[in-house]
């Protein structure tokens, strides 16, 4: 695993070794599944408030980078920023509010611990907004601390990532750089880690493989910043219900320094502060409220119906999956499911019949003749056998002269014409003379 440091040695158990602020020696009791993976919150107490107030709507939380001093600052610049970043950072439950707790440089009666440095002030100038600094580092650690944070041992293990030592929400103050002891694609190990730890939430029974790389719900579960808000949604629920210190400080409305009352707001004593989590069952308990609380951050079972209602082959890899196999047998029941209806076509007139003609012709050629009814109810049968033959004079007449034909008829010979009688000839002849001859 590389590193932002060169320093490779494993042995930090020295007091003064600063990497026992950031690493966590396997070795310790706190490595243990009971106490790791561990988040925790500091009362917004130790910060010197007898009193916050909270917003009956409180907005949800904007993380803002700022740089934090090194430690070649000079100490009285690096302690005053660090306690202004710990002291905004503490009044989670103002919310949109908090600003309201410094004073601005105009102020001549401010004390000094109620001032921000110029910086943080000129953010707090735009507005009621509830805004969270994070420390700004190369590895965005303090961006995604929450989401390391569930990850047990194993997972860490699997992923190439370190143990550190137990997180804070929101931040306070840090004490050594996290950058140097952490591999220089982070932010890519941990995506996937975090893919890995909530896949099963999101496609139970089938696994990533089965699908491919530009599978929405894949990509959606590597995106960090997607589940940040929902993890900071279910932190903030969990110690909404933590008991509240019983202070001295003013309690219900709260009046500005104006004489204005500000309205949607009440004030009381700080939280407790306490464990958000500690051990591998409570962190699982808490990856399961983050995934409930995307609901409300990300609307995420939105998504995930509208991706399943909408799969297409290329969403699926070769492997096979319950997924796969419930796409194809919904595919192919909804083409069989292909209705095929009969519609009932007019087959027009029928031969013989003269009542589809038009009324001027149908006065010229008289009405139809309804079809003669034939004896016993029974239609007519054509047959081949003599005995069967209608009884037509002129039928009878024109088989006759067939007949004569082959009787006068001999092999090799011309077959002989019937005799015509004189109409037949006149109507020859009368042929005959009409045709024009074109050599004439």
């Amino acid at each position: 695993m590389t590193t932002m440091s060169d320093d490779i040695t494993t042995d930090y158990s020295a007091a003064g070794d600063p990497r026992r602020h950031v690493l966590l020696n396997p070795d310790e009791d706190l490595a243990g599944p009971d106490s790791y993976p561990r988040m925790w919150n500091m009362s917004a107490g130790m910060a010197f408030f007898q009193a916050v107030i909270r917003p009956d709507t409180p907005d949800r939380p904007e993380y803002v980078g700022v740089p934090m001093p090194s430690s070649t600052t000079d100490l009285e610049t690096r302690g005053a920023r660090i306690f202004a970043v710990a002291r905004w950072n503490a009044l989670w439950e103002a919310a949109q509010f908090r600003r309201r707790f410094f004073h601005d440089d105009t102020d001549t009666d401010a004390d000094d611990f109620a001032l921000l440095p110029p910086d943080l002030a000129r953010i707090a100038d735009l507005g009621d907004n509830n805004i969270v600094f994070i420390p700004r580092t190369q590895t965005r650690y303090y961006d995604y601390a929450p989401l390391f944070h569930l990850l047990p041992r194993a997972t860490l293990d699997r992923f190439g990532l370190p143990m550190l030592s137990g997180g804070q929400w929101p931040f306070w103050a840090e004490l050594a750089n996290p950058d140097l002891y952490l591999p220089v694609d982070f932010s890519q190990r941990l995506s996937r880690a975090w893919a890995a730890t909530i896949w099963r939430h999101l496609m139970p029974g089938s696994p990533q493989i089965a699908f491919t790389k530009d599978d929405p719900i894949r990509i959606l579960a590597h995106n960090l910043d997607f589940w940040v808000p929902a993890v900071s949604e279910a932190m903030e629920d969990e110690m909404r219900t933590w008991p509240i210190v019983d202070t001295d400080g003013p309690s219900g409305p709260v009046r500005l320094s104006n004489g204005e009352i500000l309205e949607g707001v009440t004030a009381g004593g700080p939280r407790v502060g306490s464990d958000l989590w500690a051990g591998e069952v409570e962190a699982a308990e808490f990856v399961e409220r983050t995934i409930d609380a995307a609901d409300k951050t990300g609307r995420l079972r939105d998504i995930l119906d509208a991706v399943r209602t909408h799969r297409v082959h290329d969403d699926f890899s070769d492997r096979w999956s319950h997924a796969k196999e419930d796409f194809e047998r919904t595919l192919n029941h909804k083409r069989s499911k292909v209705s095929v209806t009969f519609v009932e076509l007019d087959p027009g007139p029928r031969p013989g019949d003269r009542s589809h003609r038009p009324a001027r012709l149908q006065r010229l050629l008289g009405p139809a003749q309804p079809p003669r009814p034939r004896s016993g109810g029974r239609p007519a049968q054509r047959s081949h056998l003599p005995h069967r033959r209608r009884e037509d004079p002129r039928l009878q007449e024109s088989q006759r002269r067939i007949e004569a034909a082959r009787t006068h008829s001999r092999p090799g010979g011309t077959l002989l014409r019937p005799e015509l009688t004189p109409k037949q000839r006149s109507g020859l002849s009368t042929r005959r003379a009409t045709i024009k001859d074109p050599w004439s």
